[in-house]
């Protein structure tokens, strides 16, 4: 782990830790505050809806939006220091290793398990987190990251519905929540392994062609073939939580003739045509 030499202002060597990772917001740590200036910069704000508890985030050279405020504890005045849900999700994907065993550390805690799982799956990973006072602006490094030891398998796996299902159960979100997933190229599609009761996109950019479908098993379906997009180069897709799968079949329906009021169409549904693609679906709703 070799010492930076390119900080330029004090900076707080954080743990990455269970907390960090399953929750957009950290408390600073009290010896930090007149280092970073802290109850100057806010000295009397006491909410995150307070614009002047606004701060910038940058993390990979991508700005993002967070606030430091106070609050009240029985323990006494705490600090706070929260920031938007894509930088939070940006965390977990760079701490892979740590979120996964933040994960297992829960499963285990349900299961009855006492022991702390850093103790049990020993290794730790720091980012830096450096703040500009006269700015409000903070800055994150990745100081040291444990490598995967599987680590394209781990790639995908942090991404999958599969992975953020369970931390939604884990985290007391409920199991009625979609899973959205970003665009990949065609040639991923055979990793979409427990990708099931889905909502789907295709794309063939050549021809300029978008397609809507759904399927009880993506890979499955994505085998049998698309007779009207057979090109397809690119996909995308929704999972559907278990008390969605009876209306599947609805949902598509209705984003099918969604597109279709956009997209040129093959049966003359009125649309504005706000893009060169065409909807290549046959079968829509009038």
């Amino acid at each position: 782990m070799n010492e930076r030499s390119d900080i330029e202002f004090p900076i707080w060597r954080k743990k990455v830790d269970q907390s960090f990772l399953f929750e957009n917001v950290t408390p600073i740590p009290k010896w930090l505050w007149p280092v970073w200036d802290i109850e100057n910069t806010f000295s009397d704000v006491n909410s995150k809806s307070d614009p002047r508890s606004a701060v910038s985030i940058t993390f990979k050279g991508i700005k993002y939006s967070g606030h430091i405020f106070f609050s009240e504890r029985t323990s006494g005045r705490m600090c706070r220091f929260a920031f938007e849900q894509t930088l939070h999700a940006q965390l977990k994907d760079t701490f892979l290793m740590s979120y996964m065993r933040a994960l297992e550390g829960k499963i285990r805690k349900q299961d009855g398990e006492k022991a702390d799982i850093e103790l049990a799956i020993p290794f730790w990973e720091f980012i830096d987190i450096e703040f500009n006072p006269q700015k409000k602006e903070f800055t994150f490094t990745c100081h040291y990251k444990q490598l995967p030891t599987f680590p394209k398998l781990f790639e995908k796996l942090v991404s999958s519905p599969a992975i953020k299902q369970v931390d939604d159960l884990l985290a007391g979100k409920g199991t009625d929540r979609i899973h959205k997933q970003d665009w990949k190229p065609r040639a991923e599609y055979k990793n979409e392994v427990g990708a099931e009761n889905v909502i789907y996109t295709l794309l063939d950019t050549q021809k300029k062609l978008i397609y809507v479908g759904e399927a009880k098993k993506l890979i499955n379906r994505f085998d049998n073939g698309h007779p009207y997009i057979t090109q397809w180069d690119f996909y995308r897709y929704n999972v559907l939580p278990a008390s969605l799968e009876a209306h599947r079949l609805t949902l598509e329906r209705m984003a099918i003739r969604d597109m279709a009021a956009l997209l040129e169409n093959k049966v003359g549904i009125t649309s504005f045509e706000l893009s060169e693609y065409k909807l290549a679906n046959r079968k829509i709703d009038k």
